[in-house]
């Protein structure tokens, strides 16, 4: 089986929320057998900045529910969405 890299958006539930604890949070949170590629900021509006985290999972079914699970635990974040999924080749 192949694998996907996953690009997961976390929306912090205000600008004032410390983004670079929030970055340690992810790292810690990934589960095994997951592999974070990366962390990028995207802003959003009125200095609200999303982090879009990608994390690269095994090409199977409920691939990145463990991952998605996790995050939501974080604090300071009001939502998660998996916004893109591809193969990597």
């Amino acid at each position: 089986m192949g694998e996907v890299v996953a690009t997961i958006k976390l929306m912090p539930e205000s600008p004032d929320v410390d983004l670079e604890s929030i970055k340690a949070e992810i790292g810690k949170s990934i589960p095994e057998n997951t592999e974070l590629h990366k962390i990028e900021e995207e802003p959003i509006a009125f200095g609200l900045v999303a982090l879009n985290v990608m994390v690269v999972v095994e090409d199977e079914e409920g691939g990145t529910e463990k991952v998605e699970e996790n995050l939501s635990k974080l604090q300071d974040i009001a939502s998660i969405e998996v916004v893109d999924v591809r193969r990597l080749m």
